[in-house]
Order: structure tokens, then sequence, then C-alpha cells
């Protein structure tokens, strides 16, 4: 009962929000997607609602934001949700034609003095001059963020390199699409139970079923987990676009 007001609450409180931001003057664009994932195949404590949100703003700023809800241990994949973890993303485009983007990136999850700060540089492959053809011929927008610069806790010397990527079929349907993303961390202490460059995936296979309604079918893999690396979640998706 109480995951389900969460749910409810955060569905509501960011509805209104989009639907004041779709009129306002301050943004170009933008959308909101929740997804629901009543079926875990393998980690029940893995992420069980995901809050996904965009927009563009003025002077070549852009905002990019993703919000997990965890379940309990031993609650299944819909008990109560007892954890989150949130990314942050402020980017802005360094000139009118660029493909780079500067990148500021805010991760905060459950717990003490395990917040993240990023700085970095994007760089939109899709959106380049010479390889703009060939991107759109397979139907397909691909960017890579280097975060090159990392305040926390940890040694500083940390980084990553940040995979994003959407894929259409037309050719099969319209109403098709594979989107995702790929971590890369590299120079991060860890157990030697862990691998020593962990990569966190997901993606995400989604079908229209109607207007706004999505079937989403995602695969997982998070190397920081010392068992169950591997996990399919299957749930729906609800996508706001203004």
């Amino acid at each position: 009962m109480k995951t389900l007001f969460l749910w409810s609450f955060c569905f509501i409180c960011f509805f209104a929000m989009a639907q004041v931001s779709a009129q306002s003057k301050n943004t170009r664009g933008g959308f909101l997607d929740f997804n629901l994932y009543p079926h875990l195949t393998d980690v029940d404590t893995d992420s069980v609602f995901t809050l996904n949100a965009a927009a563009k703003l003025r002077y070549r700023f852009s905002y990019f934001s993703l919000l997990n809800f965890y379940s309990q241990d031993g609650s299944g994949s819909l008990g109560d949700a007892d954890a989150f973890y949130t990314e942050q993303n402020i980017r802005w485009q360094i000139s009118e034609s660029s493909p780079l983007d500067l990148t500021l990136q805010m991760n905060l999850r459950t717990g003490e003095d395990n917040d993240r700060h990023r700085l970095g540089i994007r760089w939109r492959l899709s959106d380049t001059s010479f390889l703009q053809d060939f991107f759109k011929s397979i139907h397909l927008k691909y960017s890579i963020n280097w975060h090159a610069v990392q305040f926390d806790h940890e040694d500083p010397y940390i980084w990553q390199l940040e995979h994003s990527f959407m894929m259409k079929f037309p050719y099969i349907s319209d109403r098709l699409y594979l989107s995702g993303f790929a971590d890369h961390i590299f120079n991060q202490d860890l157990p030697s139970t862990i691998p020593a460059n962990p990569v966190v995936m997901e993606a995400q296979l989604g079908y229209r079923l109607v207007e706004n309604f999505f079937i989403v079918s995602e695969y997982r893999i998070n190397q920081y987990r010392r068992s169950d690396v591997n996990n399919l979640a299957i749930g729906l998706q609800y996508k706001f676009i203004w």
C-alpha cells in the first residue's frame, strides 16, 4: 500500500509539472516517461519503478534525469520501495552547430557519504556532420559522455564512459524501439569479487500498444552485484511528450 501511494503521488506530481512545462516558454520540448516493472526474473531488489525526464532549455542548455525506486529484500518485485537512485544531468552545447556538450552529472542515492558528482564532455556522434547520414540510415541516435572529473569520498582519479542510444525499426514497425545505456567505470578501488572496471547496462525493447502506452522488456547487467549480475524486467511505460 505504501508503494502504491508513493507511485501514485509521484505520477500526479510529475504529470502536473509536465503540464506546466509544456506550456512554459522556458522549455523547447521534452518528455517524461514512467516505467513500472511488476515482473523481475532474477533480482527482486532491482529497480521496480523508473521515471525519466528530459527538456530542451534556452541558451543551448538541456536537462536529463532518471529516478529509480527499489524494493526491499524479500518483499517481491512490487514490495515496499525503501531505496532510490537518481541522476540529474545539466548539459550545455558549446555552439549552435556543435555535436559536443559540456556536462554536469549529480548522483544521489539512499545512504550516507555515497553521493557523487561528475564533470565531463558529451559527444553526440549521430549529430556529427560527417556521421549523420550513416546513423540516419540505420535509424540510430548514439552519444558517448566522458565523465573526466569526479567529486565524492573516493579516489579522485575515478572516471567513467557513459554510452546512450535510441534505435527505431521503421522497416518492421513504427511502434518498436530499442534504447538504453552502458556505463563503464575505471580506476575504482573495488573488492576482488567485482570486475576491475565494472559495467552497468540497461537495454529496453519497447512496443507502443496504444497512444502513449508501451509494453517494455528491459535487460539489465550490473557487475557491482556479486551474484545475479543479469536481470530481466518486464513492464509497462507511459510517455508524455511536449
